[in-house]
């Protein structure tokens, strides 16, 4: 079956519909929330979701993908806009897009598949805790411009507003709920979006207790001051800062968002072809030209930077959509509410949208993830752990590579310990190469050749070896050349082009099949 399917093709317009209408409604309170918890305009959430409705869904080849904000990325946001501000962000975002339009022009595509997975976990599970620190503030009733944090626990424990903890903790039972499957003998329950459900649980408590002592003050919920129609919509997109672009800082955040969004999707994309019931695959390198080009234009007009997203693309997927017209009635459905009616999205608590990102960031770093990666070795866990410490301690990027660092030091080491064996028999020795000898195996080497006494006898077999570093060869011909001297006998398969080749003690070398080979294994 062909990866393409018409962007109207009419066999599935009800189907896209519906899952649109889904998507739109899941993507509403994940569009707001992340804006806030990356410290950016909430406005800035929406506009990155109807770039990736709009824009992402017409470039994309994956049918089913949903793109927009990425909780993946706030902690990457929040930093930028704490070092640079928000035009620095829209620039760096800007330049980020670019940066992922080279990357799928150069075909990489790829680059997903050299992440170990350990390292790419860790990520998420990094990525995870900081979402919950950023919005436990939000869920004790703090507002977005609160400077409480985990790090400073009096301001945090003052003034907490008693209604947002309810509306916090019925909000997260709700989510709680759904996840175990206890609302699945109501009839509709499985199409309903359980964010959706949460927030409206939020706005109905507000509402409530909005003429007690226990009410919510404007600074408690959703803020989007202007907007009150598509005029004022327009007059509030906000272009970047392009003096940013002479501040030499600007391009490791811009290489950092593009890497990150760019690995983000790709996994996204993948799991999403996985549950495709149409069994399509999306071009990745594609894919890559369409993020960046969401990107460029989100940062152009005031968004914030996106990835195709596998809470939005699931729910797509779940609810019965085939093709990237899906994506693209949820990108108009986010123009329409914005435009037409913002008074109703400043009804959402932050501590509705909080709860949503706690449990996101609670399934990204669940327990029972981290009890998988430690029972799966050392080999996995401790990438996954260094990268999660990292990220926490310094940055994601740095995380991200001091996880990719003690990943490279177990695959050397497991190379280093498989190239070579060795075996003796009393002056015989018998050393086999792996499929790959480096430099790295040098010393080894050295220790092994030491140990073939005078009048000893040597076979080398490389028949299994696809690479040879020169360097071991070096080695392998110096101790070849002083043999004589020490009346030792050297046997090479596999090497000098020939299958076997014998080095006698009087320094004469025969070829496999000559009077005189001795091919005897010692072992």
């Amino acid at each position: 079956m062909s990866n393409e399917t018409s962007f109207l093709d009419t066999r599935y317009f009800g189907r896209d519909l519906r899952a649109g209408i889904v998507v739109f409604f899941v993507a509403i309170p994940l569009c707001l929330g992340i804006a806030i918890a990356s410290g950016a305009p909430p406005l800035s959430g929406l506009i990155t979701g109807m770039i990736g409705g709009l824009v992402v869904a017409l470039a994309s080849g994956s049918q089913l993908s949903v793109s927009g904000p990425a909780a993946g990325l706030t902690a990457i946001v929040l930093g930028v806009i704490h070092q640079y501000g928000f035009d620095g962000l829209l620039m760096a975002t800007v330049l980020a897009g670019v940066i992922q339009i080279i990357l799928g022009f150069l075909r990489l595509g790829i680059i997903g598949a050299f992440v170990p997975n350990g390292v790419i976990k860790g990520m998420l599970a990094g990525i995870g805790l900081i979402l919950i620190g950023t919005q436990i503030p939000l869920a004790l009733g703090h507002g977005s411009k609160t400077d409480a944090g985990l790090t400073t626990p009096g301001p945090l424990m003052e003034g907490i507003a008693p209604l947002a903890v309810i509306i916090t903790v019925v909000c997260l039972g709700i989510l709680i709920a759904f996840e175990m499957g206890l609302f699945k003998k109501i009839p509709g329950a499985n199409i309903v979006p359980p964010p959706l459900v949460a927030v409206i649980a939020g706005v109905v408590l507000a509402m409530v207790f909005s003429g007690s002592g226990m009410a919510l003050n404007g600074a408690q919920f959703v803020n989007l001051p202007g907007l009150d129609g598509p005029v004022s919509l327009f007059q509030q997109l906000q272009l970047p800062s392009f003096g940013m672009m002479l501040e030499p800082g600007i391009y490791l955040s811009a290489i950092t968002i593009a890497l990150v969004a760019s690995l983000e999707t790709l996994l996204s994309v993948e799991a999403v072809d996985e549950m495709d019931p149409m069994g399509r695959k999306s071009p990745t390198h594609r894919e890559l030209k369409a993020q960046g080009l969401g990107n460029f234009a989100a940062g152009m007009i005031g968004g914030l930077p996106m990835t195709a997203v596998i809470v939005r693309s699931s729910a797509n997927v779940q609810s019965g959509g085939r093709t990237r017209l899906a994506a693209f009635i949820h990108g108009i459905l986010l123009v329409i509410s914005v435009a037409f009616l913002a008074f109703a999205l400043e009804t959402i608590p932050l501590a509705a949208l909080a709860a949503i990102l706690l449990f996101t960031g609670y399934k990204l770093a669940r327990p029972s993830l981290i009890h998988a990666q430690y029972s799966a070795g050392m080999k996995r866990f401790l990438p996954f752990a260094t990268t999660i410490v990292m990220i926490l301690a310094t940055d994601l990027l740095i995380g991200v590579l001091s996880g990719m660092v003690v990943a490279v030091y177990f695959l050397i080491q497991s190379h280093y310990h498989t190239a070579l064996s060795f075996t003796k028999n009393g002056d015989h020795g018998l050393l086999r190469m792996g499929s790959e000898v480096s430099f790295l195996n040098r010393q080894e080497l050295r220790g092994y050749l030491q140990e073939i006494p005078e009048g000893g006898h040597l076979i080398v077999d490389a028949t299994n070896a696809k690479f040879v570093d020169p360097d071991i060869r070096e080695d392998l011909n110096h101790f070849v050349d002083g043999a004589p001297k020490r009346n030792i006998a050297v046997e090479l398969r596999g090497l000098d082009g020939h299958s076997a080749t014998y080095v006698g003690a009087d320094g004469r070398r025969v070829a496999s099949g000559d009077e005189g080979v001795n091919q005897a294994d010692p072992a």
